[in-house]
């Protein structure tokens, strides 16, 4: 049973806020089975934004790099994926360090 997106972002963002790791929604999808990326701001005109993939050969879910390089390039590649999808969830992250936690057991 997989958890709905809703609770994985809420989750996801408590536990950013428990190590003072700043995130916020950027755009709300459907809280049941919207797919979610997560913007990586570095605040040094750097972005990345991670999305969830699937592998057919294993079966395992992973986060892959969608998009990576100056913030506006990524911003633009955010606004594409939107157009193509309404339900979809956009999560900022705002670490120098580059911290994510996306490899995390839990999130990974």
């Amino acid at each position: 049973m997989r958890l709905t997106a809703g609770i994985w972002v809420s989750a996801y963002l408590k536990r950013l806020s428990l190590l003072n790791i700043p995130a916020f929604i950027v755009a709300k999808g459907d809280a049941t089975a919207g797919a979610v990326l997560i913007k990586l701001n570095t605040l040094d005109g750097q972005a990345c934004c991670f999305q969830r993939s699937f592998d057919v050969m294993t079966g395992e879910r992973k986060w892959v790099v969608l998009s990576d390089g100056a913030e506006g390039d990524v911003d633009a590649s955010v606004a594409k994926q939107r157009s193509f999808d309404p339900d979809l969830w956009v999560i900022e992250v705002e670490d120098r360090a580059g911290r994510h936690l996306l490899d995390e057991p839990g999130l990974a």
